[in-house]
């Protein structure tokens, strides 16, 4: 846990480092994941750019591809988790990454520029999201709770970071320090189901 915390402050720090050097890497050449209808979901990048960019808009891409990472693996368990308990928490988690998407737009378009948040996958989730769809039953249900805690762990140290950052524009902060209370009792459930 130490060691993920070291590392989400160094990207904090690479991201921030970013905003000084006026540039960004930013994906391109999205790949749509079989069997998603929405065409943001699962979508995972092939190579970067160099565009200008901000903390801002790393942060929005993070929770982007978090609520897109969400969604899609959620959409698997409807259809090869075996627990009930399992396929409720997705319908959940549905739910709510859909309404948190919607949030995340809107919080991003009152920024100063305006943002437009990237939902494309990191390599790491989209290799989660293809572990996960090789496995039904018993085995589905152990890998997505773990993929649950950590995704939302992830997401949820971010989330803090993001809030008491000055150089995010306020209107993502605000976004941030909302979502914190939902994140962690979504971490707690996710917890609950990994025992």
């Amino acid at each position: 846990m130490r060691a993920f915390r070291w590392t989400m402050l160094g990207m904090a720090a690479v991201a921030l480092a970013g905003c000084g050097s006026k540039t960004e890497t930013h994906t391109s050449d999205s790949l749509t994941a079989a069997g998603n209808s929405d065409a943001s979901v699962g979508a995972v990048s092939n190579s970067s750019v160099t565009v200008p960019g901000s903390a801002g808009k790393s942060f929005a891409d993070m929770a982007a591809a978090g609520d897109a990472f969400e969604i899609a693996s959620s959409r698997l368990a409807q259809q090869q988790a075996s627990s009930t308990a399992i396929k409720k928490f997705a319908d959940g988690m549905i739910k709510a990454h859909t309404e948190s998407s919607a949030k995340l737009k809107s919080a991003a378009a009152a920024a100063n520029p305006a943002i437009t948040p990237n939902p494309a996958l990191t390599a790491a989730q989209q290799q989660k999201l293809d572990a996960l769809k090789s496995l039904n039953g018993a085995a589905f249900d152990t890998a997505y709770a773990s993929a649950q805690v950590e995704a939302h762990q992830q997401t949820l140290d971010a989330l803090k970071a993001n809030s008491s950052n000055q150089e995010v524009p306020e209107a993502l902060r605000n976004f941030s320090a909302k979502l914190i209370p939902t994140v962690t009792a979504h971490l707690n459930m996710a917890k609950s189901l990994s025992k």
